[in-house]
């Protein structure tokens, strides 16, 4: 019996290999990050610039999940704001059969990466922290 994850696809189509820098970079996190399921690099507006999916991951429900996360970050950057407590440094979502880890990397973007409980969160932090300041240098 195979595990499926919110984010893999019976039909088992793969991504190519990553040939933009964002892509390398954010490729780069999810390898560094065990059991990792892809990682993605959008506008807040839900308009995704890159992704990386290792495997049998599903591109179509990255993209749906990075912009659904994207709402959600733009809510609690507008709360903090309200509460003058700073801007979102990082956020950690457990659900039930997924982790999503998101990144502010410069106004109006930002990293997200998504794995399976129980994750590897001190790595999968590090990992997306370096991301987003690779992202943030490659963005110019």
């Amino acid at each position: 019996m195979s595990t499926h994850h919110p984010l893999s696809t019976p039909s088992g189509l793969t991504v190519p290999v990553p040939a933009s820098a964002f892509a390398r970079i954010l490729q780069d996190a999810v390898h560094a990050t065990p059991r990792a399921l892809g990682g993605a690099f959008s506008a807040r507006d839900g308009e995704l610039v890159d992704a990386y999916l290792p495997g049998d991951g599903d591109p179509y429900q990255l993209a749906v999940l990075t912009a659904h996360y994207g709402v959600i970050l733009a809510h609690l950057e507008a709360a903090l704001g309200t509460l003058h407590f700073g801007g979102v440094e990082q956020c950690i979502f457990e659900h039930a059969g997924l982790v999503v880890l998101v990144q502010p990397v410069a106004e109006g973007y930002f990293a997200l990466m998504a794995m399976p409980p129980p994750a590897p969160l001190g790595r999968a932090r590090t990992a997306i922290t370096r991301a987003a300041t690779r992202l943030r240098t490659e963005m110019g």
